[in-house]
């Protein structure tokens, strides 16, 4: 098995753009961190495109994917903790090739979260969580109440990975096991809503309200990232400069919704612009004088 192996990964480690390799075995046949497969190589380049490829082998009645994945997208997935696997390949794998120390110095700096990165990732789960959290509550107004269920848990588990993010941790598969470390609270909130035996109405309409504290508590910390980039410069904001910033990037699909509870909250002024049109003005944003 390790000659076969050494067979997949050997021609890589040649290529200058080849930065790392790691194996992940599977614990057990349950085990589904590696997808069922006997054996994950992670290989970790510094190439264009594409930004991630996959390949399936098989030997000896073994199952091997080997997933090409390039740094870029190695950051996006860690940042908006879209493949949570891959923070437990980087963290636990068995390193079998690191260029220059590359993988050693990644690791490092997970292990650091540096300020930066970490306000990054708690705006794109803030911002997730404003959209989650006002599509629930607006569809359990209407009755809508397993929608908004469904709508609620998830905005749980961005409060989750929110909370544990602010305590300079990275969100792990258990996420749920950590907030109950970090903030028993929320895991309160949590157990409530998927064991508590009230109807699914009594649930959510307790829940909804806890949700509404928690996100005025969180509102400063998770906005930091936004208004600390709207206050780098003098001049209001149009949307489309905010949306098509590569800094909010990761949750510009949120950002209307997001912007929108921030002038609610009084976080964000509007600024009205002139048009040609007779009485009609571009709408732009400024952080509010209170925070300024």
């Amino acid at each position: 098995m390790d000659d076969f192996l050494r067979q997949l990964y050997q021609d890589r480690t040649s290529d200058l753009h080849t930065l790392g390799v790691m194996m992940i075995e599977s614990k057990d046949s349950k085990d589904a961190i590696t997808d069922y497969f006997d054996v994950v190589l992670l290989v970790i380049v510094s190439e264009n495109k594409p930004l991630w490829e996959t390949k399936h082998y098989t030997y000896d009645g073994y199952k091997v994917a080997m997933h090409l994945v390039h740094t870029e997208q190695l950051n996006i997935w860690l940042i908006n903790s879209s493949n949570r696997r891959v923070f437990d390949w980087v963290m636990n794998g068995k390193v079998l090739f690191d260029r220059n120390e590359f993988v050693k110095e990644f690791r490092e700096q997970m292990f650091d979260f540096p300020m930066e990165e970490r306000k990054l990732r708690i705006g794109v789960e803030f911002a997730k969580l404003i959209r989650r959290f006002t599509d629930g509550k607006a569809l359990f107004h209407e009755g809508h109440y397993l929608d908004s269920y469904n709508q609620i848990l998830h905005a749980l588990h961005n409060l989750a990975r929110l909370s544990v993010i602010e305590h300079g941790f990275y969100p792990e598969v258990t996420v749920w096991q950590q907030v109950k470390q970090i903030e028993p609270e929320i895991h309160k909130l949590y157990s409530e809503l998927v064991t508590g035996e009230e109807s699914i109405e009594k649930k959510l309409d307790l829940l909804l309200i806890a949700n509404e504290f928690e996100l005025t508590s969180k509102t400063r910390l998770g906005s930091a990232h936004l208004l600390d980039l709207m206050a780098s410069k003098d001049e209001p904001w149009s949307i489309e400069e905010l949306k098509t910033s590569m800094e909010v990037s990761e949750y510009s699909l949120d950002l209307t919704i997001l912007l929108e509870f921030l002038v609610q909250k009084g976080y964000v002024d509007i600024i009205r612009m002139k048009t040609r049109g007779n009485s009609i003005y571009h709408r732009y944003y400024q952080v509010g004088d209170s925070l300024s």
